[in-house]
């Protein structure tokens, strides 16, 4: 694996390194001790797979607070994602600022979220489905989010009209 560190500190991109042969390839998607030999936190508490129908889909933006707060391992196993980050570290020099990636099926590429950070995605194919790896168990008490269109955040989706749901809707305007 390949880890390249972004502009928001903590988050990382990491690339499969494919062993290809006549059957096809082989790769390793996790491994603790290259987690803990970049800074990442290594534990898995569970996985996650979401299934979206249709392009154009809108999930998040979704966090955990302390002493849930959770890092995340996300993979496009089916289709492509633009997936996106924002940084709620309050003593971060990057408060407030978010990067996006796309994830796909074909370039196996995978984003590690650390703990602090919102998250969320909008498909740019029908049946796209995305593999999350959490260092945390999920927790209602816990669980936030900003708002996908926040004016704040003022996140640009390349996708008009967004299927959202309900409760990633209502979310109210983030105040830093």
């Amino acid at each position: 694996m390949r880890f390249t560190e972004t502009a928001l500190r903590g988050a990382f991109i990491i690339e499969l390194e494919l062993l290809e042969d006549e059957r096809g390839a082989f790769a390793r998607s996790f491994c603790r001790e290259e987690f803990k030999a970049h800074g990442l936190n290594p534990a898995i508490a569970q996985c996650n797979i979401s299934y979206n129908k249709k392009k154009g889909t809108l999930r998040g933006m979704h966090y955990q607070t302390a002493p849930r707060a959770e890092a995340k391992t996300v993979m496009c196993m089916k289709g492509a994602i633009y997936d996106v980050i924002v940084d709620l570290r309050p003593d971060s020099k990057t408060f407030g600022q978010w990067l996006s990636f796309e994830l796909t099926d074909d370039n196996r590429k995978m984003l590690y979220i650390p703990e602090g950070f919102a998250h969320g995605f909008q498909t740019l194919e029908d049946d796209s489905e995305v593999l999350y790896l959490m260092s945390e168990f999920y927790s209602l008490e816990h669980a936030g989010g900003v708002r996908y269109n926040d004016p704040w955040v003022g996140i640009r989706w390349p996708l008009e009209n967004p299927t959202v749901s309900l409760k990633d809707r209502s979310y109210e305007d983030f105040r830093p």
